[in-house]
């Protein structure tokens, strides 16, 4: 039995981000397919965030296509599905991206886990009361400066 986190923290390592419908973030490590993400809410479709224009139709990913490393999806409501996007709902999804990852580069509250027990995956939300198994920082953010200096030439 393998433990696969999935934090809200930002990490260097490249990973596939979802935005769900409701805002929260999930980050994936590993390769994962569109089925399995599906299976857990049959009532939305995944969209590639770099095949999305406002004025075009926003399709889904295929089922089986698995989500790219350095990708930005979406999660959304099957209502939206093959549904002209226009410019507003354009913005409102770049907020709640913009959002939702600065949320994950902060000291999250709750980080997800997915357990692998053979072929199968769960999922499970765990608060960040002393359950974490990887330290976080304490609360703050740093703060960064600029360092600057002249290039002789």
């Amino acid at each position: 039995m393998g433990i696969i986190c999935s934090s809200y923290e930002s990490t260097s390592v490249a990973t596939a981000k979802l935005i769900l419908h409701d805002g929260r973030l999930q980050e994936f490590s590993y390769p994962i397919k569109a089925s399995f993400l599906l299976q857990n809410d049959p009532t939305i479709f995944i969209c590639n965030s770099d095949e999305m224009d406002f004025g075009n139709v926003v399709c889904a990913v295929n089922a089986e296509e698995e989500l790219q490393l350095g990708q930005l999806y979406f999660a959304l409501p099957l209502s939206q599905l093959k549904h002209k996007l226009k410019a507003e709902e354009m913005a409102a999804l770049a907020v709640k991206a913009s959002s939702a990852l600065n949320h994950s580069s902060s000291s999250g509250e709750k980080f997800v886990v997915f357990e692998k027990s053979g072929p199968n995956f769960s999922k499970k939300m765990v608060d960040d009361n002393n359950n974490d198994p990887t330290p976080k920082g304490n609360g703050r953010r740093k703060k960064f400066t600029a360092k600057l200096s002249s290039i002789n030439e």
